[in-house]
């Protein structure tokens, strides 16, 4: 680089007063002649510079249009923190298609999906302004899910039962105890030495429906396990009617909770949340003249194809890279894969804590996990009834029992109407009791082997007690 015209003048005058002592005649003005170029030089280029973005800034002002839309690409990719990672997309994309190491495509799709969630969560709130606080709260959850819903299709569609529950299962355990655990920690502490007041009677309703969920898991499970039927079909069998009928009934669930909100008892939710929408309608008021309804939803689309792409290269590749990493798929699937894609809802459920706004951080953790409970497991296992997929809610014991606690450790911490640090640190260790769980405990590598050897096992000791002859099909 050429260095500034200042420190080259100083330059020369050292370089004038040096020649002066030497040749009083030619050389001063050799140098000046040489500092005049130079001069000329950078003005030039000054010129030159200012000219260019006077020509850009006239061809936006021709066209308004393409002023909107220069507008719009910087509002939805600079505006975010996390800017630098869009980088990882191309490079995903290249890392597939010229047939790189597993590794780094996993690697790269993992991080790109974080700043495309953050994105789509900022764009959900865009449409959800029009919709009213709590359509637009049930919205902005939906939308802060596409991540976890495009996952779970992929992992379906390729018949990868284990990491499609996994991720399922995942996203429910980081939503209630990390995304909700470190929003009450940092709030708190923000808050230190006082007990705020919470309401709770929306989180009341959340729970409610995240144990309902929680049942249909056990009974699945159970039923699994304690079938006294030495036939392995037939188990299999009445365990999938158990579970798609349960499947129903959480759709229902689900539906009345959202006719509760939205219609029969919806004065009880708006009423608290006017007064912390009222506060957001400014910048509401300046995010709306740069990107408006039709074009979030047009952006909103595109972002989602985008995550499908790399969702898909996440899926084909958990296992390789899992192997090269030496971390467990499940690990992967359960802890990794979440936290990716709730970056964008974790980030926003703090801050709305450390401003005191606990409500809107409880409807965030709480509404993200309840639907994907309630409404995507369900969904999911519907499409793989129509389309021939033996899915069921069992999720295995140490799974399944890990979101039971978890719901009920959730349930607990809620139990009054006040918040401080201390619970939402209780939250944060639970989930790191699970992570490390998973993290040590290796999966068995069938599909089939997981349940069926626990099952295998206790039916064997209740034979023993019969005298009964050993079973045949233990291998």
């Amino acid at each position: 680089m050429a260095p500034p015209p200042e420190s080259s003048h100083h330059h020369h005058h050292h370089y004038l007063l040096e020649s002066g002592l030497l040749d009083a005649g030619k050389a001063p003005s050799a140098a000046a002649a040489a500092e005049e170029k130079e001069e000329e030089e950078w003005t030039s280029s000054s010129s030159s510079m200012t000219g260019r973005k006077k020509s850009e800034s006239s061809r936006l002002a021709r066209c308004p249009g393409l002023r909107r839309a220069a507008a719009q690409l910087r509002e939805v990719f600079l505006g975010t923190k996390l800017f630098p990672l869009f980088s990882a997309v191309p490079l995903a994309v290249a890392a597939e298609s010229l047939r790189f190491g597993r590794v780094w495509v996993f690697a790269f799709s993992l991080i790109g999906l974080a700043p495309l969630a953050e994105r789509v969560s900022f764009l959900s709130e865009h449409i959800a302004n029009t919709a009213g606080p709590t359509a637009g709260g049930l919205l902005n959850a939906t939308c802060g899910n596409i991540p976890e819903l495009i996952i779970a299709l992929f992992a379906l569609n390729k018949n990868k039962m284990e990491i499609l529950k996994w991720s399922l299962l995942g996203s429910i355990l980081s939503n209630l105890l990390l995304v909700l655990g470190s929003s009450i920690l940092f709030g708190g502490i923000v808050n230190i030495g006082k007990e705020r007041p919470l309401d709770k009677r929306q989180a009341d309703v959340s729970i409610g429906l995240l144990l309902l969920g929680a049942l249909c898991h056990i009974a699945a499970l159970v039923s699994k396990c304690t079938s006294s039927t030495g036939d392995s079909i037939s188990l299999s069998s009445s365990v999938l009617q158990l579970s798609r009928s349960s499947a129903i009934v959480m759709l229902i669930a689900y539906f009345g909770s959202l006719l509760f909100q939205l219609k029969t008892h919806r004065q009880i939710f708006e009423l608290d949340e006017d007064s912390s929408e009222s506060s957001s309608s400014e910048d509401d008021a300046t995010d709306k003249s740069v990107i408006g309804f039709a074009s979030a939803v047009v952006w909103l689309i595109g972002m989602a194809a985008v995550i499908a792409i790399l969702s898909n290269y996440v899926v084909t590749t958990i296992e390789e890279a899992s192997e090269s990493m030496g971390i467990p798929v499940r690990f992967i699937s359960i802890i990794l894969l979440p936290i990716v894609g709730n970056a964008a809802e974790h980030a926003g459920a703090i801050i709305f804590a450390f401003k005191n706004k606990i409500d809107i951080t409880l409807g965030i953790a709480l509404g993200s996990a309840t639907q994907i409970s309630m409404l995507v497991v369900p969904v999911i296992l519907i499409v793989s009834w129509v389309n021939g997929i033996p899915m069921d809610l069992d999720f295995n014991l140490l799974e399944t029992g890990s979101l039971v606690m978890t719901v009920i450790t959730t349930a607990f911490t809620l139990q009054d109407d006040k918040w401080h640090y201390l619970k939402g640190f209780n939250l944060v260790l639970c989930y790191v009791v699970i992570a490390v769980c998973f993290f040590i405990l290796k999966a068995l590598p069938t599909r089939t082997r997981a349940p069926r050897s626990f099952c295998v096992e206790t039916k064997g000791v209740q034979k023993k007690f019969k005298l009964a002859p050993p079973k045949k099909e233990d291998a």
